[in-house]
């Protein structure tokens, strides 16, 4: 049984690949649901005692930094025999520069701190890591974005950041588990892009109007927004296919929205 701690809209694509692949799927969020543990059911602790294999993508809480899957079931997964992926973030390596980096790169030196902490801790307990860009997919991409008048497209030559469509998440997920993988593992697309290059191609796909094109003012921005805007890199994802085998389904980021494009049409 795969039991995915933190079934949100990447731990939902995994569920649903996995299913279709023959596993068994139980899924634990915030609230209960069908096939949806609670978080705090303590049938959550039974579950993970009869698992074979655990995937967590609960992030780190933003004001505290704290693991919740981590501080309530840490010692469950310890004693379990299962085995465990976590889905980390490739903001755990900082600003390089654009330059390339792969999993050998030290992490913490970025503004993700909690999401290092996080990383580490779960290496400590065993898990296999899975470091991912931005994700986007069906319902999350430019797309939505464009028609709902919320995209945007800055002036800053130079910023570019890996993607990867929430599909490749599951198939590398469960590409790991079948080979009962270990380790860290960059799931990245291959084409680092400007995120105005992502808008315009989308809407040349689409024919949605291209946002203006508006200078940027890092003083202005809060420090989040300017933590991103500041930071860039350049991510290899060569070892996942090396040990593991799989190809990424949507290599660049116009492979997977032209599907997201003909999916809406369809």
């Amino acid at each position: 049984m795969l039991l995915i701690l933190g079934q949100g809209y990447s731990g939902g694509f995994l569920a649903q690949a996995a299913r279709k692949a023959g596993h068994d799927v139980l899924g634990v969020r915030r609230m209960a649901a069908p096939d949806l543990l609670a978080f705090d059911d303590p049938a959550v602790e039974q579950a993970i005692a009869r698992a074979t294999h655990i995937v967590s993508s609960v992030p780190p809480q933003g004001e505290t930094g704290e693991d919740m899957a981590l501080s309530r079931y840490a010692n469950a997964i310890r004693r379990s025999s299962a085995w465990v992926g976590y889905l980390s973030s490739t903001g755990v390596y900082g600003d390089t520069g654009g330059a390339w980096v792969d999993e050998s790169a030290p992490i913490g030196g970025g503004r993700r701190s909690s999401r290092s902490a996080a990383d580490l801790a779960w290496q400590d307990l065993g898990a296999t890591i899975f470091r991912l860009p931005g994700i986007y997919g069906p319902g999350r991409s430019v797309l939505d974005q464009l028609r709902a008048g919320t995209a945007r497209r800055v002036d800053r030559p130079g910023h570019r950041f890996n993607r990867i469509h929430v599909a490749d998440i599951a198939g590398a997920v469960l590409a790991a588990m079948e080979a009962r993988a270990n380790g860290i593992f960059n799931v990245v697309d291959d084409l680092p892009g400007e995120p105005r290059h992502v808008t315009e191609f989308a809407c040349g796909l689409s024919g949605l109007p291209l946002p203006p094109l508006l200078p940027i003012d890092l003083a202005s921005l809060p420090p989040m927004a300017r933590g991103f805007w500041t930071e860039q890199r350049s991510v290899s994802g060569a070892r996942l296919e090396r040990e593991t085998g799989y190809r990424l389904q949507f290599p660049d980021y116009k492979a997977g929205l032209t599907d997201i494009w003909a999916g809406e049409r369809r």
